[in-house]
């Protein structure tokens, strides 16, 4: 069982950044492979970035250049940083967790409840 904690989303400028945190209780925590989604107003949810337990990463073409996903196994967290924010980014974003499995779709095994993230002036 695992269960994800989402923090950092906030409100912002365009052109500005933000680094979410997704933080894992639980055991195993190098097994699963992470994703964040977001999903914006009156929209359905989107992948935005994975990254597997070997530290493989993979993007949606709308964020590559701008979003950086990473982990620490040791502190049981996952990261997004995301720089040269645009208004279309602004979503309600959310993590999810894949245990033993290499895919990053859904229906996750496991999902937090979602940060906020405003991009506005």
């Amino acid at each position: 069982q695992v269960h994800l904690v989402e923090s950092g989303g906030g409100l912002v400028q365009p052109g500005g950044s933000l680094r979410l945190s997704c933080a894992a209780s639980g055991q195993n925590f190098n097994e699963y492979t992470m994703v964040w989604s977001r999903q914006a107003p009156g929209k359905l949810r989107d992948f935005v970035a994975a990254i597997g337990w070997s530290g493989d990463t993979h993007y949606i073409d709308s964020v590559k250049g701008r979003f950086t996903i990473s982990r620490d196994n040791t502190k049981n967290t996952m990261y997004l940083q995301m720089t040269s924010l645009k208004s279309e980014d602004t979503a309600i974003y959310s993590c999810h967790a894949n245990y033993r499995r290499r895919d990053w779709s859904p229906p996750y095994d496991y999902s937090g409840q979602g940060t906020q993230v405003t991009v506005s002036s």
